[in-house]
């Protein structure tokens, strides 16, 4: 009866789990809650959905990092998720490009938005009349620099776990984290310091749309790398094995990139022409 039973394929059969339900339910509350806080600004249905989601990601991520220990993730297993991280980083391009496609439709056809827009705002011109932008060339370019040097330092860690080198993956692996923590205080005394705000004109509303989202990228992706670094001390990722550990590398070499392509576009062509605060 036991061998009757007992498994003779490559796939994981994984038990009924709330996750999904508790997720949908989630990102729904949250989403209300966004709308809820633009029109009469109360953030408790916000900061509910949120602390669901959280809860979600740390209790279904927990299930899959348990998985793995228990070896359900066979070889055909971690090619599915290989496929399942690449069509997830697919579908935040295509955020990115929504983001995009606003801030040069604004740019681009800066005569054509001025008949749609208040004239105040834009001014047939861009960047707008009157408006004070941002060197590029000052913190934008110091924040290039670290995510270009932390792109460096988690290859360093990928190459050192496939070699065994457990101290260059710990270090490589901290650097990171470091830099990532760093670019993200950069980003925020910058945004406290911004010249224009939020609300002022199409161009603050797509600076800081398409800056933020990457920011929070940024947020999320150095929680990802600290929670690999946790599992690397509890000694989870082999030089055969590392598939979580694989996917925030990917992850972060996905924000590096935006982000050149944020620093050319938004802050470099983008200000040309601009007026620079001091």
């Amino acid at each position: 009866m036991a061998e009757a039973h007992s498994k003779n394929h490559d796939y994981h059969i994984i038990d009924p789990s709330p996750w999904p339900i508790i997720a949908s339910v989630s990102a729904f509350v949250m989403a209300i809650g966004a709308v809820t806080l633009f029109h009469d600004g109360t953030g408790l249905i916000l900061i509910a959905g949120t602390l669901g989601v959280l809860y979600t990601m740390l209790g279904w991520w927990r299930d899959v990092v348990k998985e793995s220990l228990e070896g359900h993730h066979t070889p055909v297993v971690q090619l599915h998720l290989r496929y399942g991280m690449i069509l997830f980083i697919a579908s935040e391009v295509m955020f990115f490009v929504a983001w995009f496609w606003a801030f040069f439709d604004a740019s681009l056809f800066a005569d054509e938005a001025k008949q749609y827009l208040r004239t105040e705002f834009l001014g047939g011109v861009w960047p707008p009349e009157g408006l004070e932008v941002i060197d590029p060339w000052h913190l934008p370019l110091f924040n290039t620099l670290l995510l270009l040097a932390s792109g460096t330092t988690i290859t360093w860690a990928h190459h050192a776990l496939l070699e065994n080198d457990r101290e260059g993956l710990k270090k490589g692996l901290a650097l990171t984290i470091i830099l990532g923590i760093v670019f993200s205080a950069v980003q925020v005394y910058e945004y406290v310091h911004a010249p224009f705000a939020f609300k002022e004109s199409i161009y603050g509303a797509t600076f800081f749309m398409a800056t933020g989202f990457h920011g929070f990228h940024v947020f999320v992706g150095t929680i990802f790398l600290i929670v690999c670094l946790i599992r690397v001390y509890k000694g989870h990722f082999t030089p055969e094995k590392h598939f979580g550990f694989e996917a925030a590398a990917w992850y972060w070499h996905f924000v590096d990139v935006v982000w050149l392509f944020l620093f050319t576009t938004i802050y470099v062509w983008g200000n040309f022409g601009g007026t620079i605060a001091h």
